[in-house]
């Protein structure tokens, strides 16, 4: 199974949403090992997240999930594959879902953590940030540039306006600073 995704984040157009974006996150949830109370959902969510990815689409997460969940089932517990397509479908908007009675409290810990290797780009250095930028302009190639401009400023918008962009104390700590002046500076060029 990681062969064949290995395979769809390898595909040419894959400019940041890439194997090189799955290595990091898993990276990250090495660091993070000691916090995540079901290593192994989190790292199926982080192989999963962005499997389909159609720049065309709008809706990547849920077939994302909807894949996660047919290539798991047999192989997850049921409630275990539906944490999993949760922290896939959270992705979209990048909030943590109520995960309802029942499920294990570290559930939604997982989530955020999960969300926050997600978002970890970024509050990266500048540098690497401009190259994240530069790579998901290549990913949408397509895209005019007057209507890249206005989609990339409503997207860049929406973080600096969320009271926190990441979910945990951890990543409000060590990245909200540097995301926060990120994006700032990147709404910036497209004053110009």
């Amino acid at each position: 199974m990681r062969a064949e995704l290995g395979a769809v984040y390898a595909a040419a157009d894959r400019h940041y949403h890439g194997l090189a974006h799955i290595e990091a996150l898993l990276r990250l949830a090495d660091v993070h090992a000691m916090t995540i109370g079901d290593h192994d959902a989190v790292e199926a969510a982080i192989w999963f997240h962005d499997a389909v990815y159609d720049t065309r689409r709008s809706d990547n997460e849920e077939k994302s999930a909807q894949l996660a969940a047919g290539r798991l089932a047999g192989i997850a517990a049921p409630d275990r594959l539906a944490r999993i397509a949760a922290m896939i479908r959270a992705t979209a908007n990048h909030a943590v879902p109520d995960f309802g009675e029942g499920t294990p409290e570290s559930a939604a810990q997982d989530c955020a953590l999960f969300l926050d290797f997600d978002l970890a780009v970024l509050g990266s250095p500048a540098a690497e940030f401009a190259n994240y930028e530069a790579a998901v302009r290549r990913e949408y190639a397509w895209v005019s540039e007057r209507l890249w401009i206005a989609g990339r400023r409503a997207v860049l918008e929406h973080f600096l306006a969320r009271p926190a962009i990441y979910a945990t104390a951890q990543f409000r700590a060590s990245h909200e600073a540097a995301a926060r002046r990120n994006l700032t500076e990147a709404l910036a060029l497209f004053e110009h």
